[in-house]
């Protein structure tokens, strides 16, 4: 029997903290693209949840703390950190500790254009283009652009301007509305509503000790293995120095390993 490559690629998604089918996330490409922001049933097609990075080579997770209400450690450690630096005026602590701080990440179901045979997938995007979707909902000009009969198509401009460290995103509504499902049939379009696919499975939740023994390898080794550390390490114990390229992860790099920019 050969091997179930559909199996490793679960695997493998677990590893990397996805906890999910990576085809489920839509990840933009430079240039110009045409999507759709697609209705939930509860309402709010933008979800916001809540990740640590640059804890070693271990892509972003979520915060037990802020998404779940469980005790955090990177939290705690962060927090700590930061009162250190605070108190002994020390400014590469007080970096270090903002890089373990809990960050934003958002979320949307879509459909996009010119790939409507892909399904509706998900879109995570930052701040930025957060704060611009919800002006545009909130404008009576536009109203809920998500709306399947009423709604508008959004052109998508992304990509990194010259001197940026960082890709861009900027979103521009379409002068008319566009039918959602235009070249569907009613019962098209009510099975296509129904694949969004669910973003709570689509992450591992990690438990509080799990994302101890991840801190706990990042603080004595530098690696995030939890196999590689011996059972007397201890918790937060170990060096506190870390490289210039762990220090420098960024937001959307984490994300664009994860596959789910």
């Amino acid at each position: 029997m050969g091997i179930n490559l559909d199996r490793m690629r679960e695997k493998l998604a677990t590893l990397k903290g996805t906890g999910g089918d990576r085809d489920s996330f839509w990840r933009p490409e430079d240039g110009n693209q045409d999507i759709r922001i697609v209705p939930t049933p509860d309402g709010d097609p933008f979800k916001e949840k809540w990740f640590h990075y640059n804890l070693g080579n271990t892509p972003g997770f979520l915060c037990p703390k802020r998404n779940y209400s469980d005790e955090c450690p990177v939290c705690e450690f962060a927090s700590k950190l930061w009162r250190d630096g605070v108190e002994n005026n020390d400014d590469e602590s007080k970096k270090l500790a903002k890089s373990f701080f809990v960050r934003p990440r958002f979320f949307s179901p879509v459909m996009v254009r010119g790939e409507e045979d892909k399904g509706i997938r998900i879109w995570g995007y930052g701040k930025m283009a957060y704060e611009s979707l919800l002006g545009l909902v909130l404008n009576p000009e536009y109203g809920d652009i998500t709306d399947p009969e009423t709604g508008t198509d959004l052109t998508m401009t992304y990509g990194k301007p010259a001197g940026a460290s960082f890709p861009q995103t900027k979103l521009v509504p379409r002068r008319r509305s566009t039918e959602l499902c235009e070249d569907m049939t009613a019962e098209s379009c009510a099975e296509l509503l129904e694949s969004i696919p669910e973003l709570d499975t689509l992450f591992e939740r990690k438990t509080s000790e799990d994302v101890a023994t991840l801190l706990d390898a990042f603080m004595s080794t530098g690696v995030t293995d939890p196999e590689a550390v011996s059972s007397e390490t201890e918790k937060f114990g170990g060096s506190t120095t870390t490289n210039e390229n762990e220090e420098t992860n960024a937001v959307d790099a984490a994300f664009a390993e994860l596959g789910a920019l």
